[in-house]
């Protein structure tokens, strides 16, 4: 398996406790290649979990690769900002819808399905993505 991952993703991969934990170890088990990400899901996951040796191994031991630069995307980063300012997106989401329009074939790995179930890719086209099972 291969992807485009989240912040929550990565949150339940390296937190025990977390509720998705289960589901994102599994998930990570099917990975074949590194899972694509960008600065600012990293830097999200170092704010919740705390610990960035931990989050700088995930990257080195090869769970994911840094495969964007904003720097390189801005007009069309700010489009997306402005396009879904009444969800007041974070930096790491409009990263990530962009990221799907470079890397069509890749799933956004998530547990925001809120957000992800309404962002679109190319204004219209809905973005591939894993979620974990629904809670009942």
């Amino acid at each position: 398996m291969t992807g485009i991952a989240d912040t929550g993703f990565l949150v339940a991969f390296a937190n025990r406790a977390d509720r998705y934990h289960d589901w994102a170890t599994g998930l990570a088990a099917q990975v074949t290649a590194p899972l694509l990400t960008c600065e600012a899901v990293l830097a999200e996951t170092v704010f919740h979990l705390g610990n960035l040796p931990l989050v700088l191994a995930m990257v080195r031991e090869g769970l994911v690769e840094i495969s964007f630069a904003a720097n390189d995307h801005q007009e069309r980063l700010a489009t997306l900002a402005e396009r879904y300012r009444d969800r007041q997106p974070d930096f790491a989401d409009v990263c990530l819808i962009r990221m799907s329009e470079l890397f069509p074939r890749h799933p956004v790995i998530t547990v925001d399905r809120t957000d992800f179930q309404i962002y679109r890719r190319h204004r219209r086209e809905v973005i591939p993505t894993v979620f974990p099972p629904v809670d009942r």
